[in-house]
């Protein structure tokens, strides 16, 4: 397709993908109909309509860089705070509500691909992708989008679908507090603590999240330069795994593309090293908001290739099948945490980690006033981009 910017403007691309994500920050940060829409949407929309307007290509190298280094290594990044140690010790409690919450998405996963198959191409490769979303958060959707190699309106529909069903039912979650079935079924310690302070009118939901932080010039020489580390060493052990391990039958078959999968070596290794080096790792500032902030690029590009057309064919059937994992996401999750008597703002909060990630649980709970549960839910959420991978990858090629 001609467009106005060529497809080896490399330079204009580059600063095109790079303003459009931090455009679509400051927005989500500063008003409220940005923040209720979510970054990555106005991320991905920017760039949709660009490219169907022909401004853009919807084909570039500037693209495959974007998926070859940048997601790999906002992964990394964003693993860095994942102290497996830490997560057990502090959040042991909220953890066990949230593993069944991602047992309630691979379940939903699972379901709606048997009711829908035979009517969404891709289907299997989608429900791997979603289950990594719908455990982890952007970082396990932009690893399993490589991981399967969707074309890209097929990713894009998914992402529409995806960041549409995640906004309402971001909504729903907001609002089961004040409902009076759930009050009067659930304990919910912290509804009542908060309400009974001064309700403070903030800013966005995301701008209170993602507040200024001390952060030096060495900070970030660690945060990247260990990234490029691990993203290379992760790298040549799944080359070398991939190569070494035969696929003479279907086990075989399955544990090579399991640890012949970059992202999944990626995690593993992130993870062991979070673990082992927390010390460092937790202290070096700024990880977490460069990683956001190449994922939030990642959203701009895969609305590039996106055709309108093909999203409207493709996006309703996809939006019935996310609306499908939701949907059984919650019901496991609060019918365990009334089995098991967790609170209220347990079961919404490890929903939300599951559905959007630790940084939107999180700001869901800076939002309703739950401060003692902010860390908590980030370090939980934080551990659904390890399992997330995992879980994504096993559901992809089980269905498959």
């Amino acid at each position: 397709m001609n467009s106005l910017i060529s497809a080896d403007n490399t330079w204009v691309l580059w600063a095109f993908l790079c303003g459009w994500a931090a455009i679509s920050i400051v927005l989500e940060q500063k008003y409220n109909w940005a923040a209720k829409i979510t970054g990555a949407i106005i991320a991905l929309i920017g760039a949709l309509a660009l490219s169907n307007l022909k401004i853009i290509p919807t084909d570039s190298p500037v693209y495959d860089d974007v998926w070859t280094y940048v997601v790999p290594l906002a992964i990394t990044l964003l693993l860095y705070q994942c102290d497996i140690k830490k997560i057990w010790k502090e959040s042991g409690k909220m953890l066990v509500i949230y593993l069944l919450s991602a047992v309630g998405t691979m379940t939903g996963a699972i379901v709606g691909f048997y009711l829908l198959a035979s009517k969404i191409p891709f289907l299997a490769e989608v429900a791997g992708m979603m289950t990594g979303s719908y455990i982890g958060g952007g970082a396990n959707f932009a690893a399993m989008s490589a991981a399967f190699e969707l074309p890209g309106d097929v990713v894009s529909a998914a992402v529409v679908s995806d960041n549409l069903l995640m906004a309402l039912y971001f909504f729903v979650l907001i609002t089961i507090p004040s409902i009076n079935f759930f009050r009067k079924h659930f304990l919910h310690p912290h509804v009542q603590e908060f309400e009974k302070q001064e309700i403070k009118e903030g800013e966005t939901t995301a701008s209170s999240y993602w507040s200024r932080k001390d952060i030096s010039l060495k900070d970030i020489a660690l945060s990247i330069g260990s990234a490029f580390a691990i993203v290379a060493i992760s790298n040549t052990i799944a080359e070398f795994l991939s190569a070494t391990i035969p696929t003479s039958n279907a086990f075989l078959s399955l544990l090579n593309t399991l640890l012949g999968n970059q992202y999944l070596i990626i995690t593993t290794v992130t993870m062991i090293c979070a673990s082992v080096f927390s010390d460092f790792f937790s202290n070096l500032g700024g990880a977490q908001e460069i990683g956001t902030y190449l994922i939030y690029i990642f959203f701009v590009v895969i609305g590039v290739p996106a055709s309108i057309q093909s999203i409207i064919v493709n996006s309703p059937l996809l939006l019935v099948f996310c609306f499908i994992v939701v949907l059984i996401n919650m019901l496991v999750t609060f019918v365990c945490a009334k089995i098991f008597k967790f609170n209220l703002e347990d079961a919404i909060l490890a929903s939300n980690a599951c559905i959007g990630g630790p940084t939107t649980a999180a700001a869901m709970a800076v939002s309703k006033g739950w401060t003692k549960l902010i860390a908590p839910i980030m370090l939980i959420g934080t551990l659904g981009y390890v399992i997330g991978n995992y879980c994504g990858i096993i559901i992809g090629n089980f269905l498959l």
